[in-house]
């Protein structure tokens, strides 16, 4: 897949031997798909079968940073998927251009005409798909029956429900609810895989490894997390392409600390907390600390990928370092046992 910024697409040459960056004719779909759920890969796979059946490309635009975050960044959504995760995701169902448009008060003030103009003049897209309620340009004026009136084909999906006795609306929405409230099985239905952060393992406090349980600092990359709380998990070691190096983990492991196995293929199995750390009053200050029981190793500027697997309980406050460290061991204790009831 390859990514493009818009502004890549649309700015004027800059320089006498600069060309504009020409695209292939491509299927085109807009939205933020945060979460790739599977009313996004319902989406994708449209995109796909009328790209195959027009001898077109596959593309996606999506915003960066997404609308109510530019719009009202202390109050917008939790992000299911940052902008590194959505790439994977959306490379991995099959979109082969993805155009990262920048929400700023410059797009924001385009025109749905001037919109337009760019989607077929810089972007050459031939045909979109949209969902049902696809509104764009400035004061949201555009809309799918506008684009067919500027000539472009469009197809409109409708709401993508789970199936179920319930019927609900499969929604990014719906999604960080069940996440919020540690109901991750639900959510893995809807998202159509198991829920996961991917991110580089950067310094942190280096508290935890003063009450004996240190702990890999794993950059969000996001406002806020979708999850709070403590989990267990497991974690794979990925390379530079995002694939799992084999044995990835075991393989940094020093002094025969090798770790325990984790429920998929050369993962390790951990112990995460995931929130504001509200025992040491840090704000706002949003992490995800794995600790890893019985391993040892530098993993400093390596990508860990996350799998959520069991929610213990959510973020609790203790008196004092002391009562966190029990509560840690016993966060430790706790998804250990549920790790051998899966293994019995």
């Amino acid at each position: 897949m390859k990514t493009y910024f818009l502004e890549q697409l649309i700015a004027p040459p800059n320089g006498l031997h600069t060309k504009p960056i020409d695209l292939a004719p491509c299927v085109l779909t807009i939205g933020n798909f945060d979460g790739v759920h599977l009313g996004h890969q319902a989406m994708l796979a449209q995109v796909r079968t009328l790209a195959v059946e027009q001898n077109l490309s596959a593309a996606v635009m999506i915003f960066e940073p997404q609308p109510r975050e530019f719009f009202t960044p202390e109050t917008a959504p939790a992000r299911l998927t940052n902008l590194a995760e959505k790439q994977a995701l959306l490379a991995e169902y099959g979109v082969e251009t993805l155009i990262v448009a920048s929400f700023d008060a410059e797009f924001r003030a385009l025109s749905a005409h001037a919109f337009a103009d760019i989607l077929v003049q810089r972007l050459n897209v031939k045909a979109l798909v949209l969902g049902d309620d696809f509104r764009f340009g400035h004061d949201r004026s555009g809309d799918s029956q506008f684009l067919r009136d500027y000539g472009l084909h469009v197809t409109n999906l409708h709401t993508i429900t789970d199936h179920t006795t319930a019927n609900e609306r499969i929604s990014s929405t719906r999604i960080r609810n069940l996440l919020l409230a540690g109901d991750i099985s639900t959510a893995n239905q809807l998202l159509g895989r198991d829920y996961a952060n991917t991110g580089l393992v950067v310094s942190g406090d280096k508290i935890g490894r003063t009450m004996d349980f240190p702990t890999a600092n794993i950059d969000l990359a996001r406002i806020k997390p979708a999850l709070h709380g403590i989990f267990a998990v497991d974690v794979v070691r990925l390379d530079e392409q995002g694939h799992i190096i084999p044995n990835g983990l075991t393989a940094l492991a020093v002094k025969g600390a090798t770790g325990l196995a984790g429920l998929r293929s050369d993962s390790l199995f951990g112990t995460a907390n995931i929130g504001t750390r509200p025992s040491l009053d840090k704000g706002h200050d949003w992490r995800l600390e794995v600790h890893f029981p019985h391993f040892q190793a530098d993993l400093y500027d390596q990508t860990l990928h996350v799998r959520f697997l069991h929610f213990l309980h959510g973020e609790r406050r203790y008196d004092s370092l002391d009562a966190l460290k029990i509560g840690i061991h016993q966060d430790v204790v706790d998804s250990l046992e549920w790790r051998m009831q899966q293994l019995s």
